[in-house]
């Protein structure tokens, strides 16, 4: 066993999109080797209505998958080939644009006016990116929880961990997606098979991850303890943490436990030819796509 180093530790950063959400972005437009398959990784949490009702109107997709998962509050969602639905707190959709799709999506707060959710951008490898869209919605019933005897709990959204399979499947990037709390003081290791390129992005409490050149499983106890310790060995609310190559990640959770998501897929190795959310090989194809938005046959007939 070996573990991964961090490569990267980095605050989300504040973002416009769509109609003028105001929303956490913790990576994309940027090197997509860095996380390959991964391209992009939003965290659209507000108290504010007004942050968030204008939503993510008409867009195209091409080329990629979309990957949305609601913590509070609702989306509402529709699309180009006439399929709708609401998606609320604990659920998640898995869109597979290949080909290409226009779709919307339309934020609700839950009754104290609050919203939170994430949404990550897989790749396709370029021999799907031109099949047919799809989409898997799965209600937050549906996705197995594992508790264990320390009081870890862990959500399989996608692949299989723990002996449970997530109701996600077939898709191209063979992603492992987490939804994990760990306990306050609890120190926790999760086994990542090592073809994998993985994050963990923290959104509540505090969880400093191991790296292999400076464990820092002594933190918790000097604050126990009363000792001084340096709060930037520790990842905070909306951090992603990038690792490296290994196929375990050891991490010790705070005063306050740590809940974050743990997410790793099979690299694609493939060029990247990338305008917003149209992702393809090469610039002749990605010039197709905005002519095919132009004259109207972006979207595919059904074979």
């Amino acid at each position: 066993m070996s573990l991964r180093p961090t490569l990267e530790t980095r605050k989300a950063t504040p973002t416009l999109e769509g109609a003028g959400v105001k929303l956490h972005r913790a990576f994309g437009f940027q090197d997509p080797s860095e996380l390959d398959p991964f391209l992009l990784f939003d965290d659209f949490r507000n108290d504010h209505p007004e942050d968030f009702l204008q939503g993510f109107p008409w867009h195209p997709h091409r080329g990629i998958e979309t990957i949305t998962y609601v913590l509070s509050g609702t989306v509402e969602h529709g699309d180009s080939l006439g399929n709708t639905g609401t998606l609320g707190a604990g659920d998640v959709q898995w869109m597979t644009a290949g080909s290409g799709i226009l779709h919307q999506e339309m934020p609700k707060g839950n009754d104290a006016g609050q919203m939170h959710g994430f949404q990550l951008w897989g790749n396709l490898p370029g021999a799907q990116k031109m099949t047919a869209p799809r989409y898997q919605d799965v209600q937050g019933s549906e996705i197995p929880e594992i508790v264990d005897d320390d009081g870890t709990r862990v959500k399989v959204i996608v692949g299989t961990f723990w002996g449970k399979t997530g109701p996600v499947d077939g898709i191209a990037a063979d992603p492992q997606y987490l939804d994990i709390f760990v306990p306050a003081g609890v120190r926790k290791t999760f086994k990542i098979d090592t073809y994998r390129r993985a994050f963990a992005y923290v959104f509540e409490g505090q969880a400093a991850f191991a790296d292999a050149s400076a464990p820092t499983g002594v933190l918790l106890e000097k604050e126990v303890a009363g000792e001084e310790v340096n709060i930037r060995d520790y990842s905070g609310n909306r951090t992603l943490v990038r690792f490296g190559t290994g196929d375990e990640v050891t991490v010790q959770a705070g005063l306050e436990g740590a809940r974050f998501l743990l997410i790793s897929g099979a690299p694609i190795d493939e060029p990247v030819a990338w305008h917003g959310p149209i992702v393809m090989n090469t610039q002749e194809e990605l010039h197709q796509a905005m002519k095919d938005l132009r004259n109207g046959t972006f979207i595919r007939p059904a074979h």
